[in-house]
């Protein structure tokens, strides 16, 4: 790998600024599904179905809501949109801690549809702002990001929870999302290059143009390795539970998301991509393992660092590959849709992962949710190989 294809990157106008921007701004929003089951359980005195009900509630709002967001930022541009979505989540997260229960599950809904686009905005504006032969490079310095504020967001989350209140830590996220939605409207990053906008016709571009079979796989694979991840999270906690050693949960997902960092920015430096089902297969592949480590959870962390390399490269190839089909007109759409796939996989992974916990052990979980990956990808190859690249006009 070369450490040349970064500098490339970074030395883009406002590309610096955009990544910080993107990492801070994704910290309230990894925050909020730990800060929700909280406050349900603890302030609310309510059962952890109900507290997951609450979760299900804002997930489906987020899947539906991406992809309209991502349409409206494309037809009206990143401020419009930031500005409705953030005082949208400012107003609910400085006053849900006082909303009953059944507002709370019906308000995380609408809270969920009216989400704050920071993921898509940011991979969308990075596109638009790295040439395309930079854009692997670009989306592995994304994945990367994205990697450290997941560490960051559940774990001050949880600290804050305990430390104060969930009223307090809902406050903080409430001003975290206001704090994010007011950088990005300052910075307010380009979803075009010069380029492109010089290229575009002003034409509607049909969804059957892009949205094809080989396009719909690759957003597919983006699902499934949610799907693989939030379950070997969850296999992850209830193994530690298990063998009575919680208070390793933190490190061991810390390293867990370390080895992920280190696999990103290997990818990022590398001459040539690789097949994103190629990448999510060898994750599976070697998720199914981990949980026959025994000894401690030194093992876990050992047996978690050969799939964690494949974390963020994957994630990063996923990206790649469906901005690279993306017309230009509705690269926001896209990248909308994209995240709808990837939360369907984590609200998938949580059910059937707990399903295989209970019934067989954490153990198995790790080997479930590898065998359903790889299961995947083998349904999903046939129509790789046949299936013809989008064709863009």
């Amino acid at each position: 790998m070369e450490i040349e294809p970064y500098r490339r990157v970074l030395a883009e106008p406002g590309v610096r600024n955009l990544l910080v921007v993107g990492l801070l701004a994704r910290i309230p929003h990894t925050a909020t599904s730990l800060v929700l089951t909280l406050h349900t359980v603890k302030s609310l005195g309510m059962t952890w179905t109900q507290a997951g009900l609450v979760g299900a509630s804002a997930t489906i709002g987020m899947a539906l809501g991406s992809p309209i967001t991502g349409r409206f930022i494309d037809r009206r541009g990143v401020r419009p949109v930031v500005v409705v979505t953030m005082l949208a989540q400012f107003l609910f997260w400085v006053s849900a801690w006082a909303l009953p229960y059944p507002a709370l599950l019906v308000l995380a809904g609408v809270s969920g549809l009216l989400m704050l686009p920071v993921f898509g905005v940011i991979r969308q504006c990075l596109a638009a702002m790295v040439p395309v032969e930079s854009h692997r490079t670009g989306f592995a310095l994304d994945s990367m990001a994205t990697e450290t504020s997941f560490m960051i967001g559940p774990a001050v989350a949880a600290a804050g929870v305990s430390a104060l209140s969930s009223t307090t830590a809902m406050a903080v996220i409430g001003v975290g999302f206001l704090g994010a939605g007011l950088a990005l409207f300052a910075l307010n990053p380009p979803t075009r290059s010069a380029a492109e906008l010089a290229a575009e016709t002003g034409e509607h571009v049909p969804r059957r143009q892009w949205l094809t079979p080989r396009l719909l796989t690759v957003l597919v694979m983006g699902s499934t390795l949610c799907f693989v991840l939030t379950s070997t999270d969850l296999a992850i906690v209830a193994t530690l539970e298990d063998s009575g050693a919680t208070g390793w949960i933190g490190p061991v997902i810390s390293i867990w998301c370390l080895s992920s960092l280190v696999g990103g920015f290997v990818y990022g430096g590398l001459s040539r991509g690789f097949s994103p089902l190629a990448m999510i297969a060898t994750l599976s592949a070697l998720t199914i393992p981990v949980g026959l480590a025994g000894g401690g959870w030194w093992w876990l962390c050992l047996a978690l660092i050969p799939s964690g390399l494949l974390c963020a490269p994957s994630q990063s190839a996923t990206v790649d590959m469906v901005n690279r089909w993306a017309p230009t007109a509705v690269r926001g759409e896209v990248m909308g849709l994209h995240g709808t796939f990837l939360t369907t996989g984590i609200a998938v992974a949580g059910p059937i992962a707990g399903a295989i916990i209970d019934g067989a052990g954490p153990d198995w979980a790790f080997a479930g949710a590898g065998l359903i990956g790889l299961a995947v990808v083998a349904a999903a190859a046939p129509i790789w190989r046949k299936a013809p690249e989008p064709v863009l006009v």
